[in-house]
């Protein structure tokens, strides 16, 4: 049975997990990132490549900052991913557009948003579009449209590419990824981890648990919680078409490729990541209602994946008070979050030193609160 020492171990090689394994080694750890077999559930399949702000964070001003902060971040760690790979992860960041079917939705929305600005004490950067208004950025807005949300932060980037950035990127820097492995068990004695996969025994003096939906099995052996759940996603998409859509809209969206991307689904099905014609049905409908055009293009792929939830809909980042030394690291916005996840949360990790941003999102949190809208 061998046996590797490395600073800090990290569970999980989806776009969570390789974010803090790239920011440690480019820190200057000794880092080795497990990751799990090809047939394991991973979110990052089913990654919208949405760099996202807008509604994100009512009610919790702190998780606003935090998504806010790393939206701002993303066009350094792009060029940064760029200069060290030479992949181009397509950071496209020109705005979001919401589209409503109608005043109500549109008004309750702009409501929200200014509610939102309140809580963080600032003028949250957004537009309402009426659909003149609309038209002169995406021409292609069907007559169902009444007007749209308009946020200046938001934009896109290729999920698939920035996954394969990460990986390069993070080998780059010495970073050592060991993949088809499976977690056992962790231990902790006299300050370190002793973590077995199969036949392998990687020592560490930190752990970090980004498996997704396996942290809710992984983290009582560090003395964490982490109540996540699966729920699905489903997606379509098309083939290659004329540039028509510049900006990304919450559920449609052209890639670099000239193919579009709709979706999507939440539906709580347990672990059933496959498709269903009912809803792959609805979902095409409303980007057809959406975008008329779309009726007339063929598409080529739909596929299902599971994101990971928490009961509230936010992250969890703690560390063991049990085991110091583990962290549990879980979101469902990882493409999002990637600059701060390879960056402030990094630091503390390495450091001790808490951003004051993630302290509101332990799992403790769940031990007094049953339930609350689950944030998008």
């Amino acid at each position: 049975m061998g046996t590797d020492h490395i600073d800090t171990l990290v569970i999980g090689g989806g776009v969570v997990g390789l974010s803090v394994g790239y920011g440690l080694a480019r820190s200057g750890d000794t880092v080795c990132v497990l990751d799990g077999s090809d047939d394991a559930f991973r979110a990052s399949r089913g990654n919208f490549g949405l760099v996202w702000v807008q509604n994100k964070g009512l009610g919790r001003p702190a998780y606003a900052r935090w998504t806010m902060q790393a939206a701002r971040e993303w066009k350094a760690l792009a060029t940064e991913l760029q200069d060290l790979t030479g992949i181009d992860v397509q950071l496209q960041q020109p705005g979001g557009i919401s589209m409503s079917f109608d005043e109500k939705t549109l008004s309750e929305s702009a409501g929200k948003l200014a509610v939102l600005g309140a809580q963080l004490g600032i003028s949250y950067p957004y537009e309402v579009l009426d659909l003149p208004s609309l038209r002169r950025l995406i021409p292609e807005a069907g007559p169902d449209v009444v007007g749209a949300i308009y946020c200046e932060l938001d934009g896109h980037v290729s999920p698939l590419r920035t996954l394969r950035a990460l990986v390069q990127g993070y080998k780059a820097l010495g970073g050592l990824l060991v993949t088809g492995v499976s977690v056992d068990k962790i231990e902790h004695r006299a300050g370190e981890f002793r973590v077995r996969a199969g036949d392998r025994t990687f020592s560490a003096s930190r752990v970090v648990l980004a498996a997704g939906l396996a942290n809710r099995d992984l983290a009582p052996q560090v003395g964490l919680s982490a109540p996540v759940r699966p729920v699905r996603g489903q997606l379509l998409v098309s083939e290659r078409v004329s540039p028509f859509l510049r900006y990304p809209c919450h559920y449609v969206r052209q890639t670099g490729e000239g193919v579009v991307q709709i979706g999507d689904s939440k539906e709580e099905v347990g672990m059933d990541d496959g498709t269903t014609l009912p809803e792959l049905a609805r979902i095409a409908a409303r980007a057809v209602r959406s975008f008329p055009m779309l009726a007339n293009v063929n598409l080529v792929r739909t596929w299902g994946a599971l994101r990971v939830m928490t009961p509230d809909g936010y992250p969890i980042y703690e560390e063991s008070i049990e085991c110091p030394g583990a962290f549990v690291v879980t979101c469902h916005s990882g493409i999002t979050l990637a600059p701060a996840h390879s960056g402030p949360l990094v630091e503390w990790i390495r450091t001790g030193t808490e951003p004051v941003e993630v302290r509101d999102f332990k799992a403790r949190r769940f031990d007094v609160q049953v339930n609350q809208a689950i944030a998008h």
